[in-house]
């Protein structure tokens, strides 16, 4: 079981400088989490996760800053690639979306940007990655990696964080 290693709530001072980067980097405004969510965060195998009043929503590793695949809303709004169901069982083995498993983007995005990865069958969202080209470079692409997985269903975050929320 994943163990984690250090938790503990953020001071009012953490608390606005996450919150103005969750708005620079994720464009989730501070209203989202309500009028003055107790925050903490808590630590394991490098990753830390900010838990916003008992819910696991944002996640950081690397100095990448993403929503948890349990922040729906969040999720909903990044634009899309959605994945042949060929390339589903490998996305969620912390494979990168290759460019021949893509079947449709849905919104324009740049090269760092986050996406929302989803199954072509059931819409459901797999997992959450980041862009390694424009979308315009993306539409063409016969083959390569296109988004690199950040959090996928089924990975050590998404265990920690079902036991967290349950």
């Amino acid at each position: 079981m994943n163990k984690i290693l250090k938790r503990h709530f953020l001071k009012s001072k953490e608390v606005r400088k996450l919150m103005a980067e969750i708005k620079e980097k994720l464009k989730i405004s501070r209203e989202t989490f309500g009028k003055n969510p107790k925050i903490e965060v808590a630590e394991f195998n490098g990753i830390k996760i900010f838990i916003f009043d008992s819910k696991p929503l944002i996640a950081s590793h690397e100095d990448a800053l993403f929503p948890t695949l349990i922040f729906d809303d969040s999720l909903r709004s990044l634009p899309k690639v959605i994945v042949d169901m060929g390339a589903v069982p490998h996305i969620c083995n912390g494979a990168d979306v290759m460019a021949p498993g893509m079947v449709e983007l849905e919104g324009k995005f740049c090269k760092g940007d986050l996406i929302a990865v989803l199954d072509e069958k059931n819409r459901k969202l797999i997992a959450v990655g980041m862009a390694l080209k424009d979308s315009e470079e993306i539409v063409g692409a016969k083959r390569g990696r296109v988004v690199k997985n950040l959090h996928y269903v089924g990975d050590k975050l998404w265990r920690l964080i079902k036991s967290l929320s349950s």
